[in-house]
């Protein structure tokens, strides 16, 4: 029974907090758009660098680094 008196203040700090911090994140756009991020994984899109050659893939390399001539 007395750790009740510890533990339930505790709970209850603990609680204050965490909905606090989840008022935070709404009311700092966390909560605005969930479906973004999820669609721009699927979206196939090709980038390209401003002076017009290839994009930097995600391994470093650029996409022609594979293609060598062979003539």
């Amino acid at each position: 029974m007395d750790s009740l008196y510890l533990l339930i203040p505790i709970a209850l700090v603990f609680a204050a907090v965490a909905v606090k911090l989840l008022l935070w994140a709404i009311d700092n756009g966390q909560y605005d758009d969930l479906d973004k991020e999820g669609w721009r994984i699927l979206a196939d899109e090709e980038t390209t660098r401003d002076d017009g050659g290839p994009a930097q893939t995600e391994a470093g390399g650029s996409e022609q680094a594979g293609k060598e001539d062979r003539s």
